[in-house]
């Protein structure tokens, strides 16, 4: 039977299914409808489908409706939902399609569930449009489907400028390697005896080439005294090349785009400025910190509480020197604002990591119950695959997340720290591998983030050798246990500086 030519007898409850043969009652007829007046979208680059429950419109209507995606008719497919009485609509999350709909529908305060379809797409039917809006129409009816995450809409203001940032970033590093093409097809090595060829010395010395500069002597005064890579020499033997027309006509034209995107990158820092003034306006007042935090002590009413947290106060991080792609902007005030914590303290940040962290996931985290089901929406944690008894398969999910990223890149620039999330890493790569190391500190952070976003506390860095301590105390137990497993009677000696630990089978 067809999904259109689908039946509904009004006198009955019980709805024949589309994928069962004709006059055979559906297995999900039995069930209690969770959400009778729920509603299925099928989103479209052109058009939206639309699958009502059948007792929400008149006996000679249908229940499925489809809509333009032009905005007069999105306001119309608002309407008719309100009609037909719809009070929640599950959609799938295809491309950015959904957004306009998605802002229209919550604006007209109907609930609405953002779902991933991967979710859904192994259910055997025909695949229609039609179809595809009747069954989300139907799972999300008896409580099947579950939203994804989305935050409150000014973060999604601030999630468009940090991504259009980033791709302001991308931009600017292609312009980059387009002007290192340049040089080498020039024979000039500039971007070999130099760090970074974007430096204070690169631009300088590129400028001036650009404008005609050719003299080696004078180009070398333009050096800063501060480079290590190069001698003298062998920037010397660098600038000399074959100074092609065309070529410095293609660098000339990659730096005037470098520089005019990095003034649009300063351009939309100052949006984000004005995006992160109202988010601070909505964001709680930090009043776990003014209990037990730095402010409390600055007053001089010094408490229990007060003394150890002063104990535990650790060194702040060094100030990091500016990259080329950080903003010009200080947001940490604004930041630390809105999070209750100096979010850039935590091993491995940066004020740009903190932005994208409330781009992406907001300051309230109360849809995620505990750590592991943030970690496990990072896509940070195994996802096992379990049949008879046995593991099929533990690897992580595919997920495409900002954090996700950000946070791996974080736990290889940790790992050559001296820290313990740095001796944990180092010790996860030999026994997985680099990629295994950088997703289980990844993990890590994203646990500790987890909890400083919830509870509002200041970052403490643990001590090292205590950790190590500890390590290595849980580790001997380990083995003790299987020593005893495999017969052995083991006896321990403690001494006032080692423990002596003799077995015997």
């Amino acid at each position: 039977m067809s999904p259109r030519a689908k039946k509904v007898d009004p006198s009955s409850k019980t709805t024949l299914d589309p994928q069962t043969p004709s006059g055979r009652p559906a297995r999900s007829a039995r069930w209690e409808a969770v959400n009778p007046h729920a509603a299925g979208i099928d989103v479209g680059a052109t058009s939206h489908y639309v699958a009502v429950p059948p007792e929400s419109v008149a006996e000679n209507e249908k229940s499925v409706r489809v809509f333009e995606a032009f905005t007069p008719d999105l306001h119309s497919l608002v309407e008719w939902l309100k009609t037909c009485g719809v009070t929640t609509v599950a959609m799938e999350s295809t491309g950015v399609y959904w957004i306009a709909l998605h802002q229209l529908l919550e604006a007209a305060g109907i609930e609405v569930l953002l779902v991933n379809a991967k979710a859904v797409k192994h259910a055997p039917r025909r695949k229609t449009d039609v179809s595809d809006c009747q069954w989300l129409q139907q799972l999300h009816s008896y409580g099947l489907l579950s939203g994804s995450f989305r935050p409150c809409d000014a973060i999604c203001q601030l999630r468009t400028l940090m991504r259009h940032r980033a791709n302001l970033v991308g931009s600017a590093s292609r312009e980059v390697q387009h002007i290192q093409k340049g040089l080498q097809q020039m024979n000039l090595h500039l971007h070999h005896v130099v760090s970074d060829v974007m430096g204070a010395t690169g631009q300088r010395i590129l400028k001036a080439i650009l404008d005609g500069q050719r003299d080696v002597k004078q180009l070398l005064s333009l050096r800063d005294e501060n480079i290590t890579k190069s001698t003298i020499q062998e920037m010397d033997a660098a600038l000399q090349g074959d100074y092609r027309e065309e070529h410095l006509f293609v660098v000339r034209q990659a730096l005037e785009t470098y520089e005019f995107l990095h003034r649009q990158m300063d351009r939309c820092d100052i949006e984000v400025q004005r995006v992160l003034q109202i988010i601070a306006a909505t964001a709680p007042a930090p009043t776990a910190l003014r209990e037990t935090g730095p402010e409390c002590i600055a007053q001089g009413n010094p408490t229990p509480e007060t003394t150890v947290q002063k104990a535990k106060q650790p060194k702040k991080k060094a100030r990091q020197s500016r990259k080329h792609n950080d903003p010009k902007i200080d947001f940490t005030p604004q930041l630390t604002r809105i999070f209750g914590v100096d979010m850039s303290q935590v091993l491995g940040l940066r004020v740009l990591s903190v932005l994208v962290l409330l781009s992406e996931v907001g300051f309230d985290l109360a849809k995620f119950p505990n750590a592991k089901a943030f970690c496990a929406w990072l896509g940070l944690c195994p996802n096992n695959k379990v049949s008879g008894g046995r593991v099929l398969s533990s690897r992580t999910s595919k997920v495409v997340n900002r954090v996700s990223l950000m946070l791996r890149l974080a736990a290889v620039a940790i790992g050559r720290t001296d820290t313990c999330l740095g001796w944990f890493y180092r010790r996860r790569c030999a026994q997985l591998g680099p990629p295994g190391a950088a997703t289980a500190t990844a993990r890590k952070l994203a646990a500790i983030l987890y909890g400083l976003i919830t509870r509002r506390e200041q970052y403490v860095e643990p001590n090292l050798v205590e950790y190590q301590r500890r390590y290595h105390r849980h580790r001997t137990v380990k083995l003790l246990k299987q020593l005893e497993t495999l017969g052995y009677e083991v006896a321990i000696k403690a001494t006032s500086d080692t423990e002596t630990i003799t077995t015997s089978c």
